[in-house]
């Protein structure tokens, strides 16, 4: 069985002023040590760099080569698999969305949930309750 993390998760991780890094950190340590596999999109990873980086939204943005350490690291792990979308994406896209209608801040969402879908992973630790309207998708919320 695998499983996946929304980029929140590791941006808590990362930002050690946030009220759930600890636990964040603690949570992605226990999936980085398996014994499931951990799959983690491309887009989720890039998304972690830009946000990451970014002076705006985090108080003490890590520097690129900082960020990309992190990745490094991660998906250097043995129960870690980085993914991203195969042949038939678009038409992965357009099942996962379905009847929902998708725009702006959920497209992202729908990006990463098709990949998912296209990997047969059904569980996303996310607590970007927006993850919810993919009802095939079995989200989970670290901090709950």
């Amino acid at each position: 069985m695998s499983y996946s993390l929304d980029v929140n998760i590791l941006l808590h991780a990362s930002d050690q002023s946030s009220e759930r890094h600890d636990r964040a950190r603690r949570f992605i340590e226990s999936c980085a040590a398996g014994p499931e596999i951990l799959c983690l999109t491309w887009p989720t990873l890039m998304s972690y760099v830009r946000i990451a980086t970014h002076p705006r939204i985090f108080a003490a943005p890590l520097s690129p080569d900082e960020a990309l350490a992190n990745i490094t690291a991660l998906v250097g792990l043995p129960h870690v698999r980085a993914v991203s979308e195969l042949d038939g994406f678009l038409d992965a896209y357009r099942h996962v969305t379905g009847e929902t209608s998708v725009r702006g801040n959920l497209v992202p969402d729908a990006h990463l949930a098709a990949i998912l879908f296209q990997h047969g992973i059904r569980t996303l630790y996310s607590n970007d309750r927006d993850f919810r309207k993919f009802e095939w998708l079995d989200v989970r919320d670290p901090f709950a």
